[in-house]
């Protein structure tokens, strides 16, 4: 019989459950909003309750549909494999409790903490982590929670799917993909960064045990758990973009993979590490230079708030549903003249050390489809940028797959075209739920292998 896993991706829009067998074919997918709580000036938080609650709810509607998908009243999920976002993770005590809400990546605290690291560390950072220094930098979060009160003392830093697969009562690690994104992992030697921590205040035992994306890590327990995933075998699959890319198999070295979801992200594979001076130019640009999913490969990932934009653009312009969007793209593809082209709309906040949307207005009579195409620009100005000091450092890529929610509008995937080279788009709606669920059917493959030797 088929046997049958589960990929989880925690993402920043929404949260989506995926289901196929173990030969990778899609049986089912289902989504529900990501529960961030917003405040005042961009603040985003979101609670492990609220977290939790929406994976059961997620887990529950799926275990009620498999006895449909598969006509089988016993089916079952053998294995489960999380993948998410980075950058956001809770504080934990020796429980698994969280200290106090997770931020969202997005989210503006940490500005005092960044401006106030020691010159030294501000001088080293980038080319011992492959991050820029900014807010969006876990550490950022962590000195901001530090000095707001949290007590890190015998505490943890969890990422979101690391918490997620423990909560399932699977063992709690530190996966190489999201240690990268945290600003505590030395990116020369694969472990974490003493002095950094030091900085925080917390000990080396603050990052639990690293492992690669794919390790086993126990059984599904959790009291809570539908029937149909008690006892599924756990795994974390990495950092979502990078499992994303991965999601069609191996990506070739002379290709860009655009994964646009509220983060647009250009992820270009490298083979071999490059040197910390690279990384520290590469971090100048705020271009990333991290640990893949792979294990022994690397990443340089250039990352854009785009899709926040396009997403506050559209609900500035009160449109909430797929036909609104539709037809907004159809008015974009339609226009040969506009405000752009005379000055008339200013953008800003595509940066990923910006992220406020900026749209000043000069002119009368702008419509929401001159505005979205300037956003849309707007996203081309940034990518170009990027893209100039990547080929420094790299030989140009040659091809283009784009991925995710908003490459499905023909207005994205024509503006990206001018600045992107040979540019084609996943057929897949959910690539790393889809690539989360490869994962899984590799775990399933790991197990069998090692009770064939036992």
């Amino acid at each position: 019989m088929t046997r049958l896993v589960a990929g989880l991706d925690l993402g920043s829009t929404g949260i989506k459950l995926l289901v196929a067998d173990e030969h990778g074919t899609e049986l089912a997918i289902r989504q529900r909003p990501t529960p961030w709580k917003g405040g005042s000036e961009g603040t985003t938080d979101l609670y492990a309750d609220h977290l939790l609650s929406t994976v059961r709810e997620l887990l529950t509607d799926v275990a009620g549909l498999l006895p449909e998908i598969t006509g089988n009243q016993g089916a079952r999920i053998e294995s489960i494999a999380v993948s998410g976002m980075g950058e956001t993770g809770f504080v934990v005590d020796q429980h698994g409790v969280a200290a106090g809400p997770a931020y969202a990546w997005f989210d503006p605290r940490g500005a005092d903490q960044v401006a106030a690291l020691p010159q030294q560390l501000r001088e080293e950072f980038a080319g011992r982590t492959g991050l820029p220094w900014g807010v969006q930098v876990s550490a950022a979060k962590i000195l901001y929670m530090r000095d707001k009160g949290v007590d890190l003392a015998r505490k943890q830093w969890c990422n979101l799917p690391e918490f997620i697969v423990a909560a399932l009562g699977g063992a709690r690690v530190c996966e190489s993909s999201l240690a990268s994104r945290t600003g505590l992992l030395d990116q020369e030697t694969g472990q974490p960064w003493t002095q950094m921590l030091q900085h925080i205040g917390v000990s080396e035992s603050f990052l639990p045990d690293l492992v690669d994306a794919g390790a086993p890590l126990g059984h599904a327990s959790a009291q809570w758990l539908p029937e149909a995933f008690a006892g599924s075998a756990l795994t974390v699959a990495g950092h979502d973009h990078l499992v994303s890319a991965v999601s069609g198999g191996a990506i070739p070295g002379d290709r860009y993979h655009v994964s646009m979801g509220t983060a647009e992200v250009l992820l270009r594979v490298v083979e071999t590490p490059l040197s910390f001076d690279a990384r520290r130019r590469l971090g100048d640009a705020l271009i990333n230079c991290v640990r893949h999913v792979v294990p022994g490969q690397y990443v340089l990932v250039a990352g854009v708030k785009t899709g926040l934009l396009m997403r506050r653009a559209l609900q500035l312009f009160g449109i909430t549903d797929a036909a609104g969007r539709a037809r907004l793209d159809a008015q974009v593809n339609a226009l040969e003249t506009s405000a752009v082209a005379h000055g008339g709309i200013e953008v800003r906040g595509a940066r990923n050390d910006d992220g406020v949307l900026s749209l000043t207005i000069r002119a009368d009579g702008v419509t929401p489809a001159e505005a979205f195409r300037a956003v849309l620009q707007h996203g081309n100005d940034e990518i170009d940028r990027l893209i100039e000091v990547m080929d420094r450092e790299l030989p140009p890529a040659r091809s283009t797959l784009l991925t995710g929610g908003w490459a499905g509008m023909e207005s994205v995937l024509k503006m990206r075209s001018g600045v992107l080279p040979a540019v084609a788009v996943s057929h897949r709606s959910q690539d790393t739920a889809y690539g989360a669920a490869l994962f899984a059917a590799r775990l399933l493959t790991l197990t069998d292998a090692a009770e064939t030797t036992n």
